[in-house]
C-alpha cells in the first residue's frame, strides 16, 4: 500500500482512482499529475514501482496543496470570514447553510434534528 503524503492509498484500485483519497485532490487533479509523472492511470497503485510513487509524491509535494495544509487553509478562510463579521461569518458562526439555500423546510445537516416546540398534555 503506497504511502503518499501521509496517506495510505489503497492498493487494489487504479492509481488514478487512488491518488483521489488524499484530501484535496480530485479525479481531474489526479488525472494532471499522473500525465506529470509519465504514469498509466491504468495501472493498479500496489504494482507501482517505487521511481514512479517517488514521482508523483515529489509532484503532489511541490505544486499541489493537500490535507493537513489545505484544511488549515480552509478552516483560517471560515475563521476570517467570521471575525470579519460577513453574512457568510454569521452563517457559519450559527451552524446555518451559507450559500443561500432555504431553511424554512430543509437545511436538516446543518440545523441539527428538530426540536419540538409544543408539548403533549
Amino acid at each position: 500500500m503506497p504511502r503518499i503524503s501521509g496517506v495510505d492509498v489503497p492498493k487494489e484500485k487504479r492509481i488514478e482512482a487512488a491518488l483521489t483519497y488524499i484530501y484535496g485532490i480530485g479525479k481531474t487533479t489526479s488525472r494532471k499529475i499522473l500525465e506529470e509523472a509519465g504514469v498509466n492511470p491504468d495501472v493498479r497503485a500496489g504494482n507501482l514501482s517505487e521511481t514512479e510513487v517517488a514521482s508523483i509524491r515529489k509532484i503532489i509535494d511541490s505544486r499541489v496543496k493537500v490535507e493537513g495544509e489545505l484544511r488549515k487553509e480552509i478552516a483560517m478562510n471560515v475563521k476570517r470570514y467570521m471575525d470579519l463579521g460577513t453574512y457568510r461569518g454569521l452563517r457559519h458562526r450559527k451552524g446555518l447553510p451559507v450559500r443561500g439555500q432555504r431553511t424554512h423546510t430543509n437545511a436538516r445537516t446543518r440545523k441539527g434534528p428538530r426540536r419540538i416546540l409544543g408539548r403533549k398534555k
